[in-house]
């Protein structure tokens, strides 16, 4: 994770970054359909995950092939490189970077020789053990391919050590090895033969398993399942290794289940199509807008949501207190989320190139303006100043998440501590650097009893600060950890 300068800033900064998303991961077996085909249109329903890279491994039981590039999945694959992608088993990836810098080396999925074979891996999540696991690889004394650039990131090295295991099976080493790892990851994995899949024994970001009528699909989210026609069976379980050819399914338990689900997950994360641990992202959304109603009401005359992730709860605050709902901003379909792009030039651009407001429905009305999160404040206090030249004689802004006060280390990519606004400030200090004539955030319980799970069996550390397991020593932790010469590996 990058670190910041120290400064908090309240303006927009060149160099400044906002969180990044958690990638999304892919992977069926099915004995006579197109599974490379498959894998696109489910990494298409994955790409809100991430936006830097794609790649598709297949195996057609005797070699695997890997195609990989920067960009969109529409952008890097086309029907001449799906066709030249024949097998059984496939695994793809959509990327965007926690650990290594965004480029073509650390595209994935990673591809390794190993004793009996090959291995092609996918991950999502963030490993907080990366300086550890280098030291492991390193002892392994692994031939880095023959000059090939080396790759600067955490999947990278689970690769080389499920590679690495001499003798044994790439199931047995994985057994072996799995427990070794700590953080946060879903691992889609597969050899010539086998399709895998493993959890971390959180399971802070979700994975699924579902049925083709001739295979299985495992994915990040149940939506790229319905896209593919696959039918939801379960979750793949926390602690939990699947191995799935053509003696069927196998599941190993490699470590005990201790669920502590990203409650992030149901506030922006996932799509709101998707169900987690049983539970519809869409539901919870609008119901923390109704929970937000309740304990921050306010005199106005319509509720606009911030496009698109801000809409569920809005409709939730907009029935619960009664308000009517209403459209005040246009959002281009075609531009991706704002904080997602790498480069924070484009972010600048974003807000405008993304929003633009109806200017007859927001002059001369108060309006409650529904957002899922703030991060630095930038598109909140860009959006205030936009609703404010359109007319608007009243702004109150609604966060239907508390205040984002602790960086994550398991897949998303915020800002450091200091550089995240409410750490720094209160709330009538940020309701003041927005521009704004007031701001409220949702409590954390009543976001989390808007999940309906547990909040013991969620991480919720980006807003509390209790970590769902012991962290290294913060000079251990770091998006470019495997880039300082000393540690390349």
């Amino acid at each position: 994770m990058p670190r910041g300068d120290g400064r908090l800033s309240h303006d927009l900064l060149p160099g400044e970054k906002g969180p990044q998303d958690a990638c999304g991961v892919f992977g069926v077996w099915a004995p006579g359909e197109e599974v490379a085909k498959l894998t696109y249109f489910g990494l298409y329903a994955l790409q809100h995950r991430g936006q830097e890279s794609a790649g598709i491994a297949v195996s057609n039981g005797s070699q695997i092939l890997v195609f990989r590039d920067m960009g969109l999945v529409s952008q890097v694959f086309d029907e001449t490189a799906i066709e030249s992608l024949k097998g059984h088993i496939a695994v793809g990836h959509a990327r965007y970077s926690t650990t290594g810098a965004s480029t073509w080396e650390n595209a994935q999925p990673t591809f390794r020789a190993t004793a009996t074979g090959s291995i092609a891996l996918g991950h999502n999540g963030n490993l907080v053990n990366t300086a550890e696991l280098a030291e492991m690889v390193a002892e392994l004394e692994v031939d880095e391919g023959g000059g090939q650039p080396v790759s600067t990131n955490d999947t990278n090295l689970v690769t080389a050590l499920l590679a690495g295991g001499a003798g044994r099976s790439v199931e047995e080493t994985a057994v072996e090895v799995l427990p070794k790892v700590k953080g946060a990851f879903c691992f889609v994995f597969m050899d010539e033969h086998t399709l895998y899949a493993a959890r971390d024994p959180q399971g802070v970001r979700p994975l699924v398993l579902g049925r083709l009528d001739r295979g299985w699909v495992v994915a990040s989210e149940s939506c790229a399942l319905d896209i593919v026609g696959a039918a939801y069976v379960r979750d793949v379980e926390p602690g939990e290794l699947i191995a799935i050819d053509e003696d069927g399914l196998r599941s190993t338990r490699f470590a005990e289940a201790r669920p502590r689900g990203c409650v992030f997950e149901y506030v922006y994360l996932a799509r709101p199509d998707t169900e987690i641990a049983g539970r519809s992202v869409h539901l919870s959304r609008v119901e923390m807008g109704r929970r937000l109603a309740r304990e921050a009401p306010v005199e106005a005359d319509l509720v606009i949501a911030t496009p698109e992730s801000g809409t569920p709860a809005a409709i939730g605050y907009a029935e619960e207190s009664g308000i009517p709902f209403g459209s005040g901003l246009v959002k281009n379909a075609y531009v991706g989320r704002t904080f997602i792009q790498p480069s924070q030039t484009i972010r600048q651009l974003g807000i405008r190139l993304k929003l633009n407001p109806l200017r007859e429905v927001i002059r001369g009305k108060r309006l409650v303006v529904v957002d899922d999160s703030i991060v630095r404040g930038n598109t909140q206090r860009a959006l205030v100043r936009m609703l404010r030249e359109a007319g608007a004689a009243e702004i109150h802004i609604r966060i239907s998440s508390p205040p984002i006060k602790w960086p994550c280390f398991f897949g998303i990519d915020f800002a450091s501590r200091a550089e995240l606004i409410a750490n720094g400030l209160s709330v009538e200090e940020i309701t003041t650097s927005l521009g704004a004539d007031s701001l409220a955030y949702i409590s954390l319980d009543a976001m989390v009893e808007a999940t309906t799970l547990p909040k013991d069996r969620l991480c919720r550390a980006c807003f509390d600060g209790e970590y769902p397991m012991e962290l290294p020593d913060p000079q251990l932790l770091g998006k470019h950890l495997l880039e300082k010469p000393a540690a390349r590996v």
